[in-house]
């Protein structure tokens, strides 16, 4: 079988108009350093009348190049690309989806005599003789290939879809967006993008079960619910991805509690439902999704149900945290990055989070997230949402092409603020008027919470103890006055100590001020000196010693806090301990505080 390049591919690319699946030839390749990233490999590529240099392969295609399976005067049919314009005007065309039709040394040569594309030109100079068993091909009626809008004139557009018929032919296809509750006679023909799990229930009214599944057409979408007997029926029949023909379902208005998609009703099947598989379904969209770009999330109310796109930038390990009622449930964090250049952290759970895999920076895109004020704004997966890895969507493909060629350079900014361990889980950031404004720390369980603080005095007294030299214990030691020191814990005497540090701070912010308790590495973090060598200072050398605390003044922390009520000799008072003490990093500081201003200024 002959090969063909296509005719005008190359001018219609750099253009921008839609070519179905080029076949061009490539005349050079050449690699270029990534910089931190992957390497890149730039394409020169022909359609057999006209060459161009601007081609770049995106990253998921480097095996193509590292393993010379892609090489000068190969064929190559592209079956996707995105052309993006740079800064000073000139267009690039990324290479998406690529397959090798035919290697060099079945082509032998390059084919024809292609002559550099400069933009402007309009007609291509004359090919020469093709080779037997590959030519150019020729365009209809003379055109030279140019996807082109008039009548008549359109070479690569395909087919007209023909108006599908129900398996019996008695009824048109009614679109999802025209159903009602006052139609009878109907029959939709919609593909299954998410289907639930069988849930069962028990209560004094008797037990059921149930099952719901999201269906979406050309027109709209909609939620379908199945109880019982149709549990039995259809759960069992229908597959999450296929396309069906659905008929005589009951509908009702929908309850917005237990769906977010976007239509006013909702359908049950009952006894005389029917759905059959649709074998001809290549014009029902795989979804419905109406993107929002992460950087617009700032200015969507809290608990917005949002669908949202981007490429995982890094996946955190996988952990696990017991809930209220005592289950144990996994969960693991996603960072996204989309045009904007904004970072958000999206949570997925149970085994969506144990069997998700990030690798090589995939693009994601989840329809029905959660959007939360969980550190500043984050997202959470939910049950009924539908996440997809690579999605065949036109937006996929176009943040695939800018994150190949400018995206993976970015560091981005980010819009969830980075959650502690140990008990903190969000970062929390309050100010000190907050903490007692809010009475945090008069629950059952301390609160905890992050803020920039200021030293501005220090207790020396007492600041210092004497405590067991053993590893795994700081207890208070007791001179035995023979140079013995005897730990009550240990039970036992030792001939050395170690010194521990237990330090009394007050901070202070711009609206108030805190007394605090900071342990060993808190204190040496602040004090900028180890305990052993305060401890020094302190027995031989009281000047020095002094130094240190009045070289600590007046030094700013980003301080992460737990705080409690506590109760002692019947006196209740708020104790704050500094679980972390660390510099302030002032480049995420004004990212968070640009971050805070554009989140007031939308609520303005």
């Amino acid at each position: 079988m002959d090969v063909v390049l296509t005719e005008g591919a190359i001018e219609s690319l750099v253009k921008g108009q839609e070519v179905d699946s080029p076949v061009l030839q490539l005349v050079n390749i050449r690699k270029i350093d990534g910089g931190n990233g992957p390497p890149r490999f730039r394409l020169m590529m022909s359609d057999g009348f006209y060459t161009m240099s601007s081609f770049m392969l995106s990253t998921q295609l480097n095996p193509l190049a590292e393993q010379n399976q892609l090489v000068p005067n190969c064929v190559c049919l592209v079956r996707k690309s995105v052309t993006n314009v740079l800064k000073d005007g000139r267009r690039v065309v990324v290479v998406l989806d690529m397959e090798i039709m035919k290697t060099a040394e079945e082509i032998g040569g390059k084919i024809g005599e292609p002559t550099p594309y400069v933009e402007g030109q309009t007609k291509a100079p004359a090919p020469a003789a093709p080779t037997p068993s590959v030519r150019p091909l020729q365009s209809q009626n003379g055109h030279d290939g140019m996807m082109n809008k008039g009548p008549n004139k359109q070479p690569f557009a395909k087919k007209a879809p023909v108006a599908p018929s129900t398996p019996g032919g008695t009824s048109k296809i009614a679109p999802i967006a025209s159903l009602n509750p006052y139609q009878s006679k109907w029959t939709i023909r919609a593909r299954i993008t998410n289907k639930s799990g069988i849930r069962t229930w028990s209560n004094s009214r008797g037990d059921g079960k149930l099952f719901s599944m999201d269906l979406v057409d050309e027109s709209g979408e909609i939620r379908v619910t199945a109880f019982n007997q149709e549990v039995d029926k259809f759960h069992s029949l229908v597959e999450q991805g296929k396309v069906y023909y659905i008929s005589k379902g009951t509908l009702k208005m929908a309850n917005k509690q237990y769906s977010t998609l976007k239509n006013d009703y909702e359908m049950t099947l009952n006894g005389e439902s029917s759905v059959i598989p649709c074998e001809d379904c290549q014009e029902v969209p795989t979804l419905q999704c109406d993107f929002v770009p992460i950087g617009d999330l700032e200015a969507r109310e809290k608990d917005s149900i949002v669908d949202v796109i981007g490429v995982v930038k890094t996946v955190e390990d996988l952990s696990r945290i017991t809930t209220k009622n005592n289950r144990e449930v996994s969960k693991r964090n996603i960072h996204l990055m989309d045009m904007s250049g904004r970072v958000i952290t999206c949570t997925m759970w149970g085994a969506e989070a144990e069997s998700f895999d990030g690798s090589g920076q995939p693009i994601m895109a989840i329809k029905g997230a959660r959007l939360s004020d969980f550190g500043g704004r984050s997202l959470s997966t939910l049950f009924s949402s539908v996440v997809m890895m690579n999605p065949d969507l036109p937006e996929a493909y176009k943040l695939r092409g800018w994150y190949d060629k400018d995206g993976h350079t970015m560091e981005g900014t980010t819009m969830t603020e980075a959650r502690g361990g140990g008990g903190g889980g969000n970062t929390n950031w309050k100010t000190l008027s907050d903490v007692k404004n809010e009475h945090l720390g008069h629950g059952e369980k301390p609160d905890y919470f992050s803020c920039i603080g200021t030293v501005v005095h220090m207790r020396k007294e007492n600041c210092l103890y004497q405590a067991c030299p053993s590893q795994e214990c700081n207890k208070k030691v007791v001179d035995q006055q023979n140079g013995m020191y005897r730990c009550e814990k240990c039970d036992k005497e030792f001939p050395e100590f170690k010194y521990r540090l237990m330090l009394s701070a007050n901070i202070a912010d711009f609206g108030d001020n805190q007394w605090v308790m900071c342990f060993q590495d808190t204190a040496e973090a602040i004090l900028g000196q180890n305990a052993a060598y305060i401890g020094q200072l302190k027995d031989t050398n009281e000047a020095a010693f002094d130094e240190i605390f009045q070289q600590a003044n007046f030094n700013t922390f980003v301080l992460r806090n737990r705080v409690k009520l506590e109760t002692y000799n019947d006196e209740s008072r708020i104790k704050v301990t500094v679980m972390e003490a660390k510099p302030v990093d002032h480049k995420e500081y004004s990212k968070r505080l640009i971050m805070n201003i554009r989140k007031l200024a939308s609520t303005q």
